[in-house]
């Protein structure tokens, strides 16, 4: 009974010493909550299209659920049914 407790106890010590050395992976343009004129996520279609104008090109609904992509200028938008999930910059 002791011997499974101690070896419960390392196992678990063993699993959170993983989590601590876990990396963190940073890309250019793709920040969470970065304030550089991109639509945020949870935004609706027609919420997009009266705040940054029609895109420049749509390209129809692909998969279950449904993922629309709008492309701008400057960024592309890609939605799940009509809210927006990423938008990101074109460089």
């Amino acid at each position: 009974m002791i011997k499974l407790r101690i070896t419960s106890a390392i196992a678990l010590l063993f699993a959170f010493g993983a989590l601590a050395n876990a990396d963190t992976v940073r890309l250019d343009g793709m920040t969470a909550g970065s304030d550089d004129g991109r639509p945020s996520r949870g935004m609706t279609q027609a919420r997009v299209q009266s705040k940054y104008g029609s895109p420049d090109s749509v390209r129809a609904p692909v998969g279950e659920p449904p993922i629309t992509r709008w492309e701008y200028a400057d960024f592309v938008v890609f939605f799940e049914h009509d809210k927006v999930i990423h938008a990101v910059l074109k460089r």
